[in-house]
C-alpha cells in the first residue's frame, strides 16, 4: 500500500507559493495593529482543556482536538485565541499600563466539517484591548477591522461591518418575559435567523412564547436608538469618517455565550461567503477564566485565514494588489551565472561575497545550460544576474527586468556596483 502524500483532511500544506500569500497576509495584520498601538504576544498551541471549556460551551466545546497527554493531563490544541489571552494577561497585567492592547498571528484547531472558508487548521489574528469600558475601545477595534480590509486593498462598498448590542437583546427579552438566564439559548436561535428554515426557527422559540415575527421586525426596525452603546460607537466612528463602512443589523449576536456588550461582524457586501472577521465586548471572561481572582473589561477582535483569502482571490482590486506585492518579493537581489564551467570557483567565490555584503544571491549548484539558469533566475525574481564567463575577472551585469546589460572591468567592485544599482529604478521594461 502506497505512502497516502496528501495532508490530513481539514489540513493544508504551505509550499512557497502558499507561503508567500499567507505571509502578505499576516505582514498585513502586524502593520495595521502596530499602527493602533498594540503590541504582540504569543501563547503556546497546547493549553489545558479546563480552560478552553470555562470559556466556551455549546458548540464550540464539541469542536475541541481533545486528548490525554502523556502526563495524563486533559489537554487541547487551542481552538482559538481569546482564553490563553485571558490566562496570560490574569497573570501578568499588574505588570503593564492599562488599557492592554495586544496582538497574536497563530494556529489555531476545530474538529469540524471542512468547508469553503472553514478547515480545522487555520490561521488566526486576534487584536484584543483590556481593562477599558469606554465605547472609545469597541471603536478602536471595529475601525481596526475596517482598516485591515482596506490595507488589503478592499474598497468602499466591497466591504460592510454589521453592529449589534447583546445589551439590546436584554431589554427585548426582558420586555416579553424571558429570564436573563435564558438569554444565551435565546440568541442561539437569533444566530440562526438567516440559516435555518422557518419552521425550525419557530419550533425551537416555542419555549420562549415569542414568534418568529416578532423577533424579525425588532431587527428590521434597529436603529441607532435600539442601544445607547451603538449610538457612542457609531459617534466615535463618525469622528474617524468610518461610520459609512457600518451597518447596524441585530441579527448579529456571534455564537459564543461570553460576549456582554457590542459585537460586530465584517462581511463582503455581496455576502458571498460567510463573515470575514467579528469581535465583541467580553467584560466577564478574565473573571471566568480566574474563577473571580481578576476582573478585567475587555473586548476583542479576531480573523481566521481561510474566508479572507478566497475573499482576497476573488475581488480584483485586492487580488491584482496582492499580485503587485507578490512581484517585489525577490527570493534574491543577484543571481550568479556561470556561463563557463571552468570559472566555477570563482563564481563560488562571488556568491559567497555578496552573501557576506548583505545580499541575497544564489547560483546553480550543478552545471547548467545557461538558457535554464537565467529561468532559474527569474523564479527568484531577482532584479541582477552576475555572468561569469571566459572573460573573468570581466563580469556582465544584466538588468533581469529592463533587459539591459552592462560589462563590469576588473577594476570593478561587483558589491559596491550592485548596491547602486539596486537604489536606482529599473527605467522602462522591454517586454
Amino acid at each position: 500500500m502506497g505512502t497516502n502524500l496528501k495532508p490530513l483532511t481539514g489540513f493544508r500544506d504551505f509550499a512557497p507559493r502558499e507561503r508567500l500569500q499567507s505571509r502578505y497576509l499576516f505582514e498585513t495584520w502586524a502593520r495595521v495593529a502596530r499602527k493602533y498601538g498594540f503590541s504582540e504576544y504569543e501563547a503556546p498551541i497546547l493549553e489545558s482543556a479546563e480552560l478552553y471549556l470555562k470559556k466556551s460551551g455549546g458548540e464550540l466545546s464539541e469542536q475541541l482536538f481533545r486528548f490525554e497527554d502523556k502526563g495524563g493531563r486533559d489537554v487541547v490544541l487551542r481552538p482559538e485565541l481569546t482564553a490563553s489571552l485571558a490566562r496570560i494577561a490574569a497573570a501578568q497585567q499588574r505588570d503593564y499600563p492599562k488599557p492592554l492592547k495586544w496582538f497574536e498571528i497563530g494556529r489555531c484547531f476545530r474538529y469540524e466539517k471542512p468547508q469553503r472558508g472553514r478547515l480545522r487548521e487555520f490561521y488566526q489574528f486576534n487584536a484584543d484591548l483590556l481593562g477599558e469600558t469606554s465605547p472609545s475601545a469597541d471603536a478602536e477595534l471595529i475601525a481596526l477591522s475596517i482598516d485591515v480590509m482596506r490595507e488589503l486593498g478592499f474598497a468602499e462598498g466591497e466591504i460592510i461591518v454589521r453592529l449589534s448590542d447583546r445589551e439590546a437583546w436584554l431589554t427585548f427579552c426582558r420586555s416579553r418575559g424571558i429570564n436573563d438566564s435564558e438569554l444565551d439559548a435565546f440568541l442561539q436561535i437569533v444566530d440562526k435567523i438567516e440559516r435555518d428554515p422557518d419552521e425550525k426557527l419557530r419550533a425551537r422559540l416555542a419555549p420562549f412564547d415569542v414568534d418568529l415575527e416578532s423577533i424579525r421586525e425588532f431587527i428590521a426596525n434597529a436603529g441607532p436608538e435600539s442601544s445607547q452603546n451603538i449610538r457612542a460607537v457609531l459617534t466615535d466612528l463618525t469622528a474617524r469618517g468610518l461610520d459609512r463602512f457600518t451597518e447596524i443589523d441585530l441579527s448579529i449576536v456571534r455564537g459564543l455565550a461570553y460576549y456582554t456588550g457590542v459585537v460586530f461582524e465584517v462581511f463582503d457586501s455581496s455576502k458571498a461567503l460567510r463573515s470575514v472577521a467579528g469581535g465583541g465586548r467580553y467584560d466577564s471572561l478574565i473573571s471566568i477564566v480566574t474563577d473571580g481572582a481578576t476582573d478585567l473589561p475587555a473586548t476583542g477582535y479576531a480573523m481566521g485565514d481561510c474566508v479572507i483569502m478566497e475573499l482576497l482571490n476573488e475581488t480584483p482590486g485586492p487580488l491584482a494588489q496582492f499580485q503587485a506585492w507578490q512581484q517585489r518579493q525577490a527570493t534574491c537581489d543577484a543571481f550568479v551565472v556561470i556561463a563557463d564551467e571552468s570559472k566555477r570557483l570563482e563564481a563560488v567565490r562571488l556568491v559567497n561575497s555578496l552573501r557576506e555584503a548583505g545580499f541575497g544571491a544564489d547560483y546553480p549548484l550543478t552545471p547548467t545550460k545557461i538558457n535554464k539558469q537565467f529561468r532559474a533566475a527569474d523564479q527568484t525574481l531577482a532584479r541582477f544576474a552576475f555572468v561569469v564567463g571566459s572573460e573573468y575577472p570581466e563580469l556582465k551585469l544584466k538588468n533581469l527586468n529592463a533587459r539591459t546589460e552592462e560589462s563590469l572591468s576588473p577594476n570593478a567592485n561587483p558589491i559596491d556596483v550592485l548596491r547602486a544599482r539596486l537604489d536606482e529604478p529599473d527605467g522602462p521594461l522591454i517586454a
